[in-house]
């Protein structure tokens, strides 16, 4: 369940993230109060996640998520460019994050590989 409510947190960081967008800079009320939303939807499930996830896997597979997710979306609606080289990078982030899940144990805890 900490590892659903982990994603859910990574995706509402996507949420946020790209509403900072919106907001205008917090002069537009509803993208702001929706961005805030997310914001602490996002913040509470990622601190609810690390109290079975090591705070460390936890949080960068939080900012991961958050970074690929926005990452992919600043593409698709802001049409900012996209490079081999940056699709490159977007997936080894990606590896990163499902490596860090996988070498996770069920508890959360790091596997020794026994």
């Amino acid at each position: 369940m900490a590892w659903i409510a982990l994603l859910v947190a990574g995706l509402l960081e996507c949420g946020w993230a790209v509403g900072l967008k919106y907001t205008h800079g917090f002069t537009k009320l509803w993208p702001s109060v929706l961005t805030a939303i997310a914001l602490a939807g996002s913040m509470w499930l990622l601190a609810w996640a690390a109290k079975t996830i090591p705070i460390g896997t936890a949080y960068a597979v939080w900012v991961g998520i958050g970074a690929l997710g926005t990452a992919i979306l600043g593409v698709l609606l802001f049409k900012e460019p996209v490079s081999i080289a940056r699709a490159a990078c977007l997936v080894m982030l990606l590896a990163a994050i499902v490596g860090l899940k996988f070498t996770a144990g069920p508890s959360g805890t790091p596997t020794t590989g026994e």
